[in-house]
C-alpha cells in the first residue's frame, strides 16, 4: 500500500475512538473518510484535520442501512479512486442479562455492531479486490472472548465481530486483504462519562473509580491508547499481521483472576 495516497474510512468517526483513529491515521498520510451517523460530528473531525494540514472529508453514514452503505462507498471510490483501509469502529453498548434483553434491543445491538460491519467490508471488499490490496480492521472487544456480566447482546454482538474478522481474513489473504480485530478493555470515552450520568448519578468519582479498578493496570485506557494501535495495524509495517485479535485492555484478559 502505497501510504501517500492511501484512502483510509472510518466509520464511527465522528468521536470518541473513531475520532481519535481518523487523527492517527493523518499522521500516515491517509486521505482519511470521516463516518458518521451525525453528519455534525464528521464535519467537526474533519475540520480538525484540514486545519492542521491533514485532508479529510466528513460523509454521513448509517452503518445499519446495506444501500446507504454501499452508495457511500461507491461515492468514496469515485471521488478518491481508491479504498485502501476500512476501520469498522463504529457501534454501540447494551446493559443486561439474557432476560433483560427484549428482541427490539437485540436486534437494535445486532443491526449496527454486526451488520454494520458486513455492510461496511461487503461494499469496501470489491475495490480492495480491484486493488488486490487493502486493510480492515473491526473493532471488538474483550467480550468478544470472556464472559462480561451484564452484556448479554453486546458480547453477542462483539463475538461475531471477531469471528466475522477469521473469517474475512482467511478467505482474502490471496488477494492481498489484510483483516485484523482490536479488542480494547474499558476506555474513558464520551459514552463512559454518559453511562455514568444516567445510572450514577449521585456518586459518579466512586463508580469511574471501581469501573477504572476492574483493569489490573488500574485504570481506563485512552482513545489515542487503542487509535495507536489501529495505526500500526492499518500501515505497511503490519503487511505480515492478518487474521489476529488483540486485546489492548491492562490485563484484563489474561490478569484478571
Amino acid at each position: 500500500m502505497t501510504q501517500e495516497k492511501a484512502v483510509s474510512a472510518v466509520t464511527g468517526g465522528g468521536s470518541g475512538i473513531g475520532y481519535s483513529i481518523c487523527k492517527a491515521l493523518t499522521t500516515l498520510k491517509h486521505t482519511v473518510i470521516v463516518l458518521d451517523r451525525d453528519i455534525e460530528a464528521a464535519k467537526r473531525t474533519a475540520d480538525e484535520i484540514n486545519q492542521e494540514g491533514g485532508v479529510a472529508k466528513a460523509m454521513q453514514l448509517d452503518v445499519s442501512k446495506h444501500q446507504e452503505v454501499i452508495d457511500v462507498f461507491a461515492q468514496i471510490k469515485n471521488q478518491f479512486k481508491r479504498v485502501d483501509v476500512l476501520v469498522n469502529n463504529a457501534g454501540i453498548g447494551s446493559v443486561g442479562n439474557l432476560d433483560q434483553t427484549s428482541e427490539d434491543e437485540l436486534d437494535r445491538v445486532y443491526n449496527v455492531n454486526v451488520k454494520g460491519v458486513y455492510n461496511c467490508a461487503f461494499a469496501a471488499i470489491p475495490y480492495m479486490q480491484e486493488q488486490q490490496s487493502g486493510v480492515i480492521v473491526n473493532m471488538a472487544s474483550i467480550a468478544s472472548t470472556v464472559g462480561i456480566a451484564d452484556r448479554f447482546a453486546y458480547s453477542m454482538s462483539k463475538g461475531a465481530v471477531l469471528t466475522m474478522t477469521y473469517s474475512i481474513a482467511k478467505d482474502y489473504i490471496n488477494q492481498g486483504i489484510r483483516c485484523n480485530c482490536v479488542a480494547p478493555g474499558r476506555v474513558h470515552t464520551p459514552f463512559v462519562d454518559a453511562y455514568l450520568e444516567k445510572n450514577y448519578p449521585e456518586n459518579k468519582t466512586e463508580m469511574f473509580e471501581t469501573l477504572s479498578k476492574s483493569q489490573p493496570i488500574g485504570r481506563m485506557g485512552t482513545p489515542q491508547e487503542i487509535a495507536a494501535l489501529v495505526k500500526y495495524l492499518c500501515s505497511d509495517d503490519a503487511s505480515f499481521i492478518t487474521g489476529s485479535n488483540f486485546p489492548i485492555d491492562g490485563g484484563f484478559v489474561t490478569l484478571n483472576n
